[in-house]
């Protein structure tokens, strides 16, 4: 985008919290830099902002301004000081040379832009804007991923939220090149960028991307298995090809279906894991000529959650994708003429709040292997989509209430411990599928298999 020098001004300093900083007298120069210059360039408000600062005293004088103090993020050499504030994050370094020197060590070009405060001037030094008005990804030099090998993650998921970039040919060469030093970095900070690509506005263009640089399998070396086996079978419908396909379709579907950051973000996980069980359950029928892979989903959540608890997902996160995972499936199932109300009832009692999770994941699997064609299998389980939604409505105004509670199993001679968790869920199956209603019926039930762990342990004697 093209914008006149003095407009950008303008619109910088019409940023609340510059009008703040303009106010103030600084002992040094005081300057807004990186992304939220890039942002005002392409007409978009900001969502935090970050200070270069070459006096540290004037770092008290905007805690004084805006009245709140700072923390620190990081560690010596390299630390970041933080303002939280409402709905004001300021990140805020202090520079240890002149502005030129700190914006030729900054991740690419388009963050390279520095405004100074006290004396109304824009500092270039690296023709940025000029990139932002090409819409070009390109770093200062190859050593900013050397330095910080998440740059190189930072570059795809730009590339998936900034509308008509593209990424420098030099920049992705050298992303092949040095791919193998991702796993150097943290994983919370790996698992931080993915998350912002697959909830980006083309979650699709940013995971082709890593494949086409190779990254993908860096971080993901399961997904080469995956990969190998299409390419070693010479499958027609792909297992890693399906997958990735079916990203085109998230944000596609998520216009109907409205899920919120993380539900999507969760969804976009599953979908990438959701097959991962493929290479090791294949299996060739000869007489029928027909390709298995029985019971893949129990391997696909197995490796998932290995993957998971290496990138430091949070264990809520961890429940939720495997439960998708696991249930992948179940709509193409009951995607028959023969399904029953019963069916569907099952399926959202099982699901719960995640049945619209289910089925938007259950879409993008499903057009990923279609190639986006409709056919009257895609139909039929859109019908069952619709019924799906239909019983959750009515799920969410009277939910399938909960029989019993560890108390009262603690209260009939259970012990605490994962046993009063197995028996729950046994008693939560059994009303799903009609053949418990009651509380009395669920304490006759867990009475039984409490008779039935001492006859068995008695036995063991």
């Amino acid at each position: 985008m093209d914008i006149p020098l003095e407009t950008l001004k303008e619109r910088i300093k019409g940023q609340r919290v510059v009008k703040y900083l303009l106010d103030c007298r600084f002992k040094g120069n005081v300057y807004l830099v990186g992304g939220a210059i890039r942002e005002l360039c392409l007409n978009n408000t900001p969502k935090d902002y970050d200070l270069a600062l070459s006096d540290r005293k004037d770092l008290n004088k905007i805690e004084h301004l805006f009245g709140k103090g700072v923390f620190v993020l990081g560690k010596k050499p390299i630390q970041i000081y933080r303002l939280a504030k409402k709905d004001i994050s300021i990140d805020i370094t202090l520079l240890d040379d002149t502005i030129e020197k700190d914006l030729s060590r900054r991740d690419f070009t388009i963050n390279a832009i520095a405004f100074d405060i006290k004396n109304n001037v824009l500092v270039d030094p690296l023709n940025g804007l000029e990139d932002i008005k090409k819409g070009l990804i390109i770093y200062p030099s190859k050593i900013s991923l050397i330095d910080d090998p998440l740059r190189m993650l930072k570059a795809i998921r730009h590339f998936s939220n900034l509308k008509d970039f593209k990424i420098h040919r030099k920049l992705i060469d050298s992303i092949k090149e040095l791919k193998h030093l991702i796993i150097k970095t943290a994983p919370e900070r790996i698992k931080y960028e993915l998350d912002r690509i697959i909830v980006s506005p083309n979650p699709y263009d940013g995971i082709k991307m890593m494949e086409k640089t190779s990254l993908l399998f860096e971080i993901f070396p399961e997904l080469a298995c995956m990969k190998n086996l299409d390419i070693e079978k010479r499958f027609v419908l792909e297992t890693f090809g399906h997958t990735i396909a079916g990203f085109m379709y998230l944000n596609k579907y998520n216009n109907i279906y409205q899920l919120d950051a993380k539900n999507l973000r969760d969804v976009g996980y599953a979908l990438l894991f959701h097959d991962l069980g493929k290479p090791h359950t294949f299996s060739y029928d000869e007489n029928k000529n027909v390709v298995h892979f029985f019971y893949h989903e129990r391997y696909s959540q197995k490796i998932a959650s290995d993957i998971m608890e290496r990138l430091r997902f949070s264990s809520i996160e961890i429940k939720n994708i495997i439960k998708l995972i696991q249930n992948h499936m179940r709509i193409f199932l009951i995607s028959n003429n023969e399904s029953t109300e019963k069916a569907i009832r099952r399926i959202v009692y099982k699901m719960e709040g995640l049945t619209p999770s289910l089925i938007l994941l259950s879409l993008c699997d499903m057009y990923g292997s279609s190639g986006g064609q409709e056919n009257p299998s895609t139909r039929l389980v859109h019908e069952k989509c619709d019924e799906l939604l239909i019983t959750y409505a009515e799920w969410k105004k009277e939910p399938l209430p909960r029989l019993v509670n560890g108390y009262e199993l603690i209260e009939i001679g259970f012990k605490e411990g994962p046993q009063i968790g197995k028996v729950m869920n046994e008693i939560r199956e059994r009303q799903i599928a009609g053949d418990i209603n009651e509380k009395e019926e669920a304490l006759a039930y867990a009475k039984q298999m409490l008779r039935q762990n001492l006859n068995n342990t008695q036995s063991h004697l």
